[in-house]
């Protein structure tokens, strides 16, 4: 199958949008703004667990209805409308945040966690139209090709964000506070804008219940997930690479919603951290490309272990590191791999998945990607606790907290080191050319 050039710019285009709210809200402004405006005065470690546990129940969520949604959608050719219902939901509670009051962080946990849901909802039925529109032999560059556009996307608008909030005065602004809240409005509005294109440009190849998502599509939808379950128990390499997904992928979400606010817990500079987050985005643009060029030369799963090798040594490194340049050059080494690990990932499970079901397989793959999100977090937020209170002297000085805290950081961070090691260990099982509707 020849890819059309116009639908693939419609799909990659989805991914330029969305990467807006990754990078400025997911990555970049929410961890700052949730320590420093809605939980001002509270402890570090306090903050990051409290954070942890807005995005684990965000995961939660998504998780449990992910399967269902990808049943019905597939059923009634509906990949396009959920993936405008998600986005828009993230879209509008993004444009939401800058009127959450500072103190009020159970209110900007919810708010947030609802614009995750809209996030990562929409991403199951984006990833559904993959095989529409690529070849086996194109799937993992375009893939690729998706990731990258996001990073120069996501970093586009990250970088004015950045510089809006570095010179606030530049733009009429009183300060960096109402810069960041500005920041939060032209992702809604980037997100929004060219979400647009995504639902013109990409077609939707239409099936019996193409036109009405009536009561019996949302019955077929259920019947067809029960019998996707059955089908699945002999898919023993969808299985396995599912669970090696699950545990590897964990780790690389917690890196990504967690490293500003670890950074923070080390007493970095936040405007420090936004220029590191700014280098991961620029590194990731070719990067991703590249990625996708190598999986195509020496196969998905090769280029995948590589990645998880460099997330092995970069979580080490992170454990010792004092210097803000150490961050730095950590940002790009991230950079290097990040995109490529989603990208392959999402390639090499469109092998392996029936092609006439794929948003329904993508809604178990994204449920456990969110599984994932769930455990990564509450790991390093849980860590940090018990570390602080272990490790806290009964009468501390103001040194000691400060020590203390940055200590209980490290040791959170060491955590998804058994995330990484686990799904390698499994993902050596996985055969990455099987029967894709048997036991393999």
């Amino acid at each position: 199958m020849k890819s059309n050039r116009k639908t693939v710019w419609g799909w990659v285009l989805y991914d330029w949008a969305n990467s807006a709210f990754a990078t400025t809200v997911m990555a970049g402004f929410f961890p700052v703004f949730f320590k420093q405006y809605w939980s001002a005065g509270a402890d570090v470690n306090l903050t990051t667990a409290r954070l942890g546990l807005g995005n684990a129940v965000a995961g939660i969520l998504i998780a449990l209805v992910a399967p269902i949604l990808g049943a019905v959608a597939d059923r009634g050719s509906a990949r396009k409308r959920f993936l405008a219902l998600f986005a828009y939901l993230g879209v509008l509670m993004t444009f939401m945040l800058p009127f959450v009051g500072q103190g009020q962080w159970v209110v900007a946990v919810v708010v947030y966690g609802i614009g995750l849901i809209g996030f990562s909802g929409a991403n199951i039925f984006y990833d559904a139209l993959l095989p529409m529109i690529a070849g086996e032999k194109e799937v993992d560059f375009i893939s690729g090709f998706g990731f990258s556009m996001g990073y120069l996307g996501g970093g586009i608008l990250f970088l004015f964000n950045v510089v809006m909030v570095m010179m606030p005065h530049r733009f009429g602004l009183s300060d960096a506070g109402q810069a960041v809240q500005v920041g939060f409005f032209t992702v809604a509005l980037w997100w929004g804008f060219f979400t647009v294109f995504t639902l013109l440009w990409v077609p939707e190849k239409g099936g019996a219940d193409n036109c009405t998502l009536n009561k019996g599509v949302w019955l077929a939808g259920f019947r067809q997930l029960w019998q996707t379950f059955g089908r699945l128990r002999d898919m023993k390499t969808v299985w396995l690479f599912l669970i090696a997904y699950w545990l590897y992928i964990d780790g690389v979400d917690t890196i990504i919603r967690m490293a500003v606010d670890y950074g923070m817990s080390l007493g970095f500079a936040s405007n420090d951290l936004l220029l590191a987050l700014l280098i991961t985005q620029f590194v990731g643009f070719p990067a991703a490309l590249a990625f996708g060029w190598l999986g195509q030369r020496i196969g998905p799963k090769k280029g995948i272990y590589i990645a998880i090798f460099v997330y092995i040594a970069v979580t080490f490194w992170g454990m010792a590191m004092t210097r803000k340049e150490e961050f730095y050059v950590l940002a790009a080494v991230v950079g290097l791999v990040q995109g490529g690990i989603q990208a392959l990932s999402r390639s090499l499970y469109t092998r392996l998945i029936p092609a006439d079901q794929p948003a329904e397989f993508f809604g178990f793959y994204n449920m456990l990607g969110k599984f994932a999100a769930i455990i990564g977090p509450v790991l390093v937020g849980g860590v940090g606790l018990f570390m602080r209170r272990l490790l806290m002297p009964v009468d501390p000085t103001s040194a000691e907290v400060a020590a203390v805290g940055a200590l209980a950081a490290r040791w959170s961070f060491s955590s998804v080191l058994i995330l990484f090691v686990a799904g390698a260990v499994l993902l050596y099982f996985v055969d990455e050319k099987p029967c894709k509707d048997s036991a393999s």
